[in-house]
């Protein structure tokens, strides 16, 4: 099907894609919008209606062809679109839209942080996408979409919302701001409960920032109640583009493996339950398609503190009911959703998932807050760049081997979503001991940092310049108890 003079080439494929209702049933075309279905109001699915077709071509064809395209500059190719025959292949080449989302590094561990986990482990860093957040990806395939349906319906105006616990809103800002006209964007935030940092990105992009007193819930719920009544681009997990385009996710993990997903177990924070959804996905496909033989153990990660996946899945299997659960003050910001919208998905792809995969093949386990914040600070203090969502994984990890979940010397792949950056506030409570009681956090002296002035303003004033230099560097010399060299 594919010859060395087309991996460059934008692919000829063309796919018929459909929205799929995982409550009823129904099916609908994408030529429009949709998010809900309108005979029952629930979650869509998107499906690729000549997906077996892709199946004539062997899975060697398929790893070969990925892995040329990823040595082109083509901006078409070279982000989440290098899979672009398993992510939207109705688009043409200029529907797509690319700032350099994706192929984000898979960083090992170093040999002390491996040896205090007792595990190989992995940090995917996907905070270093183009707004420092995994939700790029499906920024990137959404907004393509978007372009498309611009395009082929003529539309003059469309106006992006979303609601954000901070990294959805910086994506949609950004990408809005980068297509330009017809689009705009406007998020809502709930008032006070997104970090600083995050709250400049959307400011940065040009974006209407709307603020709601409550939590993330009581921003989507008015978000859901404007995408019902008026044309509106939603953004968030009911979009189904979007969960389509945090598949890539998982095609760069079997990638970076070379293929071989063998004795491998992915780690997933869970918030509204879109990233856990498109990565089990994103695997299966390439299962189906021959590209991996073995599918790797899905492990989902949540807090204590809002944890109604964990909740469903800890019942007995016969007698599991779903129930959304009131939220606590968690430093996993981005994951503190009583109420995913991606529950249902995540309930379809796991029964697919422990179908193709064996039973325990997918799992979800609960942490605490002060484990969260403390995997954080563990794993940036070993030469990484995670945030509180990366340290919820790496406290999802310590509580599975202590299950006896995992086999020794399965490799533990870890989901940082974001930047360190964006949650450093938590880092500067942990360090000032500043956290407010319902964060139940009680930080440990070893793992505190904070500054220390070695000479003070005034004493300075009274020094000359080579007396302060001296005065100064003696005071380094003893805090850091140096030795003069022979």
């Amino acid at each position: 099907m594919y010859f060395s003079s087309d991996f460059y080439m934008f692919p000829a494929y063309r796919g018929r894609m459909q929205y799929r209702c995982l409550g009823c049933g129904n099916v609908y075309g994408v030529d429009e919008l949709l998010y809900t279905c309108p005979a029952c109001s629930n979650v869509f699915i998107l499906e690729d209606t000549t997906f077996d077709s892709l199946q004539e071509t062997p899975g060697q064809d398929w790893r070969d062809l990925f892995d040329a395209r990823a040595a082109t500059k083509r901006p078409e190719l070279r982000g989440i679109f290098r899979y672009y025959e398993l992510m939207a292949p109705i688009l043409e080449e200029g529907d797509i839209v690319c700032l350099g989302e994706g192929i984000t590094p898979v960083v090992p561990a170093n040999a002390e942080l491996t040896a205090l986990v007792g595990q190989p482990l992995a940090f995917k860093h996907d905070g270093q996408n183009p707004s420092a957040s995994f939700k790029d990806r499906g920024m990137a395939c959404a907004f393509s979409v978007l372009k498309h349906l611009v395009r082929i319906n003529n539309w003059d105006e469309v106006l992006t919302i979303c609601a954000s616990t901070g990294d959805t809103s910086a994506a949609a800002a950004l990408y809005a701001a980068y297509v330009g006209e017809p689009l705009k964007s406007v998020v809502l935030l709930p008032q006070g409960k997104v970090t600083p940092q995050q709250i400049a990105q959307p400011l940065g992009s040009g974006a209407i920032v709307l603020e709601i007193p409550g939590v993330f819930d009581d921003c989507m719920k008015v978000v859901e109640h404007l995408a019902e009544r008026y044309r509106v681009a939603l953004l968030n997990s009911k979009n189904a583009w979007r969960i389509l385009g945090q598949e890539s996710y998982a095609f760069e993990v079997a990638q970076w493996r070379d293929w071989n997903m063998a004795n491998t177990a992915v780690f997933v924070p869970i918030g509204n339950a879109g990233n856990i959804t498109a990565v089990m996905a994103g695997f299966l496909k390439m299962h189906r398609l021959g590209m991996i033989e073995h599918l790797p153990r899905i492990v989902g990660v949540q807090s204590h503190h809002a944890d109604p996946v964990y909740k469903y899945y800890a019942q007995a299997p016969e007698a599991r009911e779903y129930k959304a659960v009131s939220v606590q003050p968690s430093v996993a910001q981005a994951a503190m959703i009583g109420n995913p919208v991606s529950f249902p998905r995540v309930k379809y792809f796991q029964e697919q998932y422990e179908k193709a995969a064996g039973s325990g093949s997918f799992q979800v386990v609960q942490v605490t807050e002060q484990g969260i914040i403390e995997g954080m600070l563990r794993a940036n203090r070993h030469g990484h760049i995670v945030c509180t969502q990366g340290g919820e994984c790496l406290a999802g990890l310590i509580e599975a081997k202590a299950r006896g979940i995992l086999e020794d010397g399965e490799l533990a792949i870890l989901d940082a979503t974001a930047h360190a950056l964006k949650f450093i506030d938590f880092q500067r409570m942990y360090f000032e001991d500043s956290f407010p009681g319902d964060y139940r956090i009680f930080p440990r002296k070893a793992l505190q940092n904070l500054p220390e002035l070695v000479i003070d303003a005034a004493r300075k004033q009274a020094l000359s310049p080579e007396q302060f230099t001296q005065e100064a560097a003696q005071a380094v010399v003893e805090r850091l108890e140096l030795r003069e060299r022979d």
